[in-house]
């Protein structure tokens, strides 16, 4: 059984001033890019069975600049759906509503995008968790997505509901790593950079 290794996308503009970034296709800052090249030496003389990205373009870039040929992209991999709070900060959402958690609270449906619980992100870790079965069975799997969505993911793959993913805080241009202990799913490595 292989491990599932996870690569939060580099810095952009938004994710540096705390802006929810779900579907805005922002690209890498330059700090980003060179966040993304770091992650190459972390992953060099590993083989994957299977590379899944999110279609949007920080996180096909980094998988690029991490050395990662034949990315195939996942549109499960995609970032929240923050609807209504997309693109501002927690910040700008307490002026209005005080005490909002993203994890319990949600998000309203804004003009451009619709928004998702916690259990519909949790419903799409889900099916990529399935996707990537089989390839885990033969070896390592690479994923390149963002940060609240692999927070998720990781909490789905330990059990765990979607809101337990409040407990795994997760930094640009990072690298984790999902393993088995005993036979279960344990985190071996969390916000690893060189």
């Amino acid at each position: 059984m292989g491990d599932l290794l996870l690569a939060r996308h580099g810095e952009t503009e938004w994710s540096r001033a705390g802006r929810h970034t779900g579907r805005t296709d922002l690209p890498l800052t330059p700090a980003g890019e060179a966040q993304a090249e770091s992650l190459a030496p972390l992953l060099a003389g590993r083989t994957f069975g299977l590379v899944l990205t999110s279609p949007l373009a920080r996180a096909r870039r980094t998988a690029g600049l991490a050395g990662l040929a034949g990315a195939v992209e996942e549109p499960d991999l995609r970032e929240w759906d923050y609807g209504g709070y997309e693109g501002i900060t927690t910040a700008d959402v307490h002026r209005t509503r005080p005490g909002w958690d993203l994890w319990t609270d949600g998000v309203p449906p804004g003009r451009e995008f619709p928004g998702e619980s916690p259990q519909q992100v949790g419903e799409r870790a889900d099916r990529v968790l399935s996707r990537v079965a089989g390839a885990l069975d033969e070896g390592d799997v690479m994923l390149v997505a963002h940060g609240h969505l692999l927070r998720v993911l990781t909490a789905r793959r330990l059990g765990l509901p979607p809101t337990a993913g409040r407990l795994f805080r997760l930094e640009t241009g990072t690298l984790s790593r999902l393993s088995l202990e005993h036979g279960s799913p344990v985190v071996a490595e969390w916000n690893t950079r060189p």
